[in-house]
Order: C-alpha cells, then sequence, then structure tokens
C-alpha cells in the first residue's frame, strides 16, 4: 500500500470518531482524489473490519451499539422519511407504544407534529420529550430501572406495567434487521420491545437501510409476529424474502 494511500485511509478512520457516517462525494473532495478512489479506499477498510460500507458512503463498523446520542447524528434525512412514512401508517391509532432508539425519536417528533388526542406509552425520555409539544398528547412514561446510554427505562417493572395495558400499535426500532427477525444490541431494551409487541395489535418495526443483514443479541420479534417494516428503502436478498415470506408489509 502507497504512503499516500495508508495516510488517507488513516485520516478517513479519524474522520469517523467524529462524525460517524461519511458520503463518498464529500471525501473525494475533502481528499482531492476521485469518487472512484475512495470507493476502493471504504472497500479495503471493510474488509478489514475498520468501518461498515452504506448506501454512498460508509459507517464507523459497529460490534455494540453507540449510545442513543451518538445514533441522532446518523441517516437524520433517511429517518425523517421513515418518521413520515410512520406517522401516516399509524394515523387511525388512539393508544400507541413507542419504544426508544433514535429512530422513534424521529417517529414521535413527526407523530407531535400531524396526530392529537391519542395516548402514548413509552419507555424512551427521548420519545416523551419530543411529544410533549403537542398539549393533547398525553404520554405515559414507563417504570422500571434506568438504562443511562439509551435514555430509557427497562427491568421487570417496565415489563410488569406492560402487561396491564393494550395498544392500536406498537413502534420499535431495530440494531439490526435479519431474516429470522429484528434484533437489538441491547437485551434489556428487547425484553421490553417484546412486551410493547405482544401488547399491540399490529407492529411496525422502524429502521434505516444500514442495518438490514445485520444481526445483535437480542431477537426481540420474529417476522411472523411483525405487520410492517418502514425503512428508507426497500430491502433485497434473504431478509426481501423473509419478508414475503411471513406476510410483512414493506413501505419507503
Amino acid at each position: 500500500m502507497s504512503r499516500a494511500k495508508t495516510a488517507r485511509q488513516a485520516e478517513i478512520l479519524a474522520e469517523l470518531n467524529n462524525t460517524p457516517s461519511l458520503r463518498i462525494a464529500d471525501l473525494a473532495r475533502l481528499h482531492g482524489v476521485s469518487s472512484e478512489t475512495i470507493r476502493r479506499d471504504l472497500d479495503e477498510l471493510t474488509q478489514s473490519g475498520h468501518l461498515n460500507r452504506t448506501y454512498g458512503g460508509a459507517v464507523r463498523a459497529i460490534t455494540s451499539e453507540p449510545s442513543v446520542t451518538e445514533r441522532h447524528r446518523l441517516f437524520i434525512a433517511e429517518r425523517e422519511q421513515i418518521a413520515r412514512t410512520t406517522a401516516e401508517l399509524v394515523s387511525d391509532a388512539r393508544i400507541l407504544m413507542i419504544g426508544s432508539g433514535s429512530t422513534t425519536v424521529h417517529v414521535a417528533r413527526r407523530i407531535a407534529s400531524v396526530m392529537k388526542d391519542i395516548t402514548v406509552v413509552t419507555h424512551s425520555f427521548g420519545v416523551a420529550t419530543v411529544l410533549s409539544i403537542n398539549p393533547t398528547i398525553r404520554v405515559i412514561v414507563i417504570p422500571g430501572d434506568y438504562h443511562a446510554t439509551e435514555g430509557a427505562m427497562v427491568g421487570a417493572h417496565a415489563v410488569s406495567f406492560l402487561n396491564t395495558l393494550s395498544a392500536d400499535y406498537a413502534v420499535l426500532g431495530a440494531s439490526g434487521l435479519c431474516s429470522d427477525g429484528p434484533t437489538d444490541a441491547l437485551i434489556d431494551c428487547g425484553v421490553v420491545y417484546s412486551a410493547m409487541l405482544q401488547r399491540s395489535s399490529s407492529t411496525v418495526v422502524v429502521a434505516d437501510h444500514s442495518k438490514f443483514g445485520s444481526t445483535f443479541p437480542a431477537r426481540y420479534a420474529s417476522w411472523q409476529q411483525v405487520e410492517h417494516l418502514v425503512s428508507d428503502q426497500l430491502p433485497g436478498g434473504k431478509l426481501a424474502s423473509a419478508l414475503q415470506q411471513h406476510k410483512v408489509t414493506a413501505h419507503r
């Protein structure tokens, strides 16, 4: 490997520490090289396990999910698109359960701007906070043990409380989407998501395309238990086949 390439790839990895998502066009302009050169750099860094390729760019390689605060800086436009579609999908709801995560906060913000006279049950302080701008939305925050990096309540008390309630929809995020179902990096949150799913008439999983094909420790549902997947892109391959097999409707 040439000295220039080594230095450039080192700089790309350093930039990922400050900006978790990078675009090929921006990197090419920054380093004064062609987009094809940057693509080759990203391919090599992906093969070595330093990052993950995305459509048009790359994100830091994730073996354990970063904090919800870090995740808020990723895929903002994509998540806003997901939020618009999801709000339309659940527009007939009177009671919603919403899980924690950066994508669900975007969904909650959209719901706060377009829906009224509903009740939302959540264990996420981020979700509760953005819903508070709409005084017609009643927000019930689930009790439990506070998970600081996720900004959410988890544990036995949370699950016990959920088992006393029912909802029209559960809106749940995911760290990864594989052919077996949606998965989460945080086992404690996965347990809460499972409880929300079981207490709701319909389940909507919301996740951007970077989650396609990834698997994390907590599989909180099988696709047989999910009615809708909302993403910024339609999945392909084994994931698309699994959704079709279990009659999950994919939206974008």
